[in-house]
């Protein structure tokens, strides 16, 4: 790829990899295009009034790999939000009292030796 020349054809092909890497759920391999592909479209705005028809059928594929992006990062905050639910359930124990006043029971974390004969 030229500077101030972009391959389309690359790019179309870094797209077609980027929305593989989405589905496999591969976000390791989508790191390793992040900087070639931030480069093409950097230069893709650069250049819009000589590249507009070319670019036409890639801007479905942008939007499409970001819908997938979108949906890759939904999953990992749930992820992220079940797991620190797990930690919590791990360290404390929520119950209520008589008047229905929400008490959180702190659990004793620290591990135990347990000696068995």
């Amino acid at each position: 790829m030229m500077a101030g020349n972009i391959d389309l054809e690359q790019l179309d092909f870094l797209l077609e990899r980027e929305r593989s890497l989405l589905l496999k759920g591969d976000l390791t391999g989508l790191g390793t295009l992040l900087e070639a592909k931030e480069e093409m479209v950097e230069m893709l705005l650069k250049d819009t009034e000589t590249q507009a028809e070319k670019i036409i059928p890639l801007e479905g594929k942008l939007r499409r790999n970001q819908l997938l992006l979108n949906g890759a990062l939904h999953g990992v905050r749930s992820v992220a939000k079940r797991l620190a639910a797990l930690r919590q359930v791990q360290t404390t124990l929520e119950t209520y009292d008589a008047q229905g006043r929400k008490q959180d029971i702190l659990a004793d974390t620290k591990p135990k030796l347990e000696k068995r004969s």
